[in-house]
């Protein structure tokens, strides 16, 4: 056996004591490399001026030991339905969605997507986060660690034709954003057709919809006042509005040391998802100043006309109120909890 002089040996030790100490200081710089999936596009205001800021600061407060790799419009494969799946299976470690798109699975997340019920975005982005603290997180949510639940502003509707009177609607073909939304579409004479928000400019382009049930925040990314040049609003509460779900996987979560869990942590919760409600609803004025200088015609229905499109929706609640006791839940308490807490947050915000 051919013999190592000595002082090749203490040199070949040196080197790896030297490789040893690099690989330890790159996986010190970036221990953990997490996934973010979404469906907009990376330029719509709620990946850009919501899920990116969360990104940012998560990745600033760790010292660079977290990185979030941000992927928009699916990119990582399959459909905006299947975004929950992939956190619960950990083919992704965050996600960012609509919880109407898998429709069922979170039901009592419903009360707060009737027609009419909330205000704006703060005040449904605190109510629910309580009620998702106090009474969803260890049942709906337990396959989850959820970062964030908020609901968007005001939705209106964005139509081909002008929606002033409940008649209006009758024989519409409209795209309804969520199943309590397509609830009341049904009950008023419409055709509600289901779709995520991506699908919603080739639809109506192609004539498949008549209209679209929208907040005023996403339609400029949609092209929407392009594609149809009516837009009806209603005074006092909204039309609809649909709750959102920020979530991670829970092996992600769990493998994360104690101070990396406390930087999530401390990035999330309740005041994160009051923010990135009023943050979502601040882009709305800007896209109907927009439609308004195209010379779309806007429409806001005072409060006598909207008080009747309010009393025509009443037998929306009493159907998912009827719906949620067959599930196993009180649905007329629930939604007499929600009204509650939206009392409670809107005379806070006074």
């Amino acid at each position: 056996m051919r013999k190592i002089s000595l002082k090749k040996a203490v040199f070949a030790a040196f080197v790896g004591v030297v490789g040893t100490l690099t690989v330890g200081t790159v996986a010190t710089a970036q221990e953990f490399t997490l996934k973010l999936h979404q469906f907009l596009p990376a330029q719509a205001h709620v990946p850009k001026n919501v899920l990116d800021v969360w990104a940012d600061n998560v990745e600033r407060d760790s010292g660079g030991r977290i990185k979030i790799e941000r992927y928009p419009s699916m990119q990582l494969g399959g459909r905006p339905p299947e975004l929950i799946e992939q956190v619960t299976d950990g083919a992704v470690d965050i996600i960012w969605t609509v919880i109407g798109y898998t429709p069922g699975r979170f039901p009592r997340t419903e009360v707060f997507e009737l027609p009419f019920i909330l205000p704006n975005a703060e005040v449904g982005s605190r109510a629910f986060y309580e009620m998702f603290e106090n009474e969803m997180k260890d049942e709906e949510f337990k396959d989850m660690h959820v970062l964030g639940v908020w609901t968007h502003g005001p939705g209106s509707f964005h139509s081909s034709k002008p929606i002033v009177n409940l008649e209006d609607l009758r024989g519409m073909k409209i795209r309804g954003a969520s199943r309590t939304v397509n609830m009341l579409l049904e009950e008023l004479g419409a055709t509600p057709v289901g779709m995520p928000v991506p699908a919603v400019p080739e639809s109506l382009s192609k004539g498949v919809i008549d209209a679209a049930t929208l907040p005023w925040e996403v339609v400029l990314s949609l092209k929407v006042p392009e594609l149809v040049h009516n837009h009806t609003e209603f005074t006092g509460n909204a039309l609809y509005t649909a709750t959102f779900v920020f979530a991670m996987n829970n092996a992600t979560y769990d493998g994360l040391p104690d101070d990396l869990k406390k930087v999530i942590d401390d990035n999330s919760g309740f005041e994160f998802s009051a923010w990135a409600g009023v943050t979502q609803e601040a882009y709305a004025s800007p896209s109907r100043e927009i439609a308004r200088e195209m010379g779309n015609s806007i429409v806001v229905l005072d409060e006598e006309q909207s008080k009747i499109w309010r009393d025509a929706a009443q037998p929306v609640y009493d159907k998912w109120a009827a719906d949620m006791d067959e599930r196993g839940f009180d649905g007329s308490a629930l939604i007499e909890e929600a009204e509650k807490l939206i009392a409670k947050y809107s005379a806070e915000q006074k």
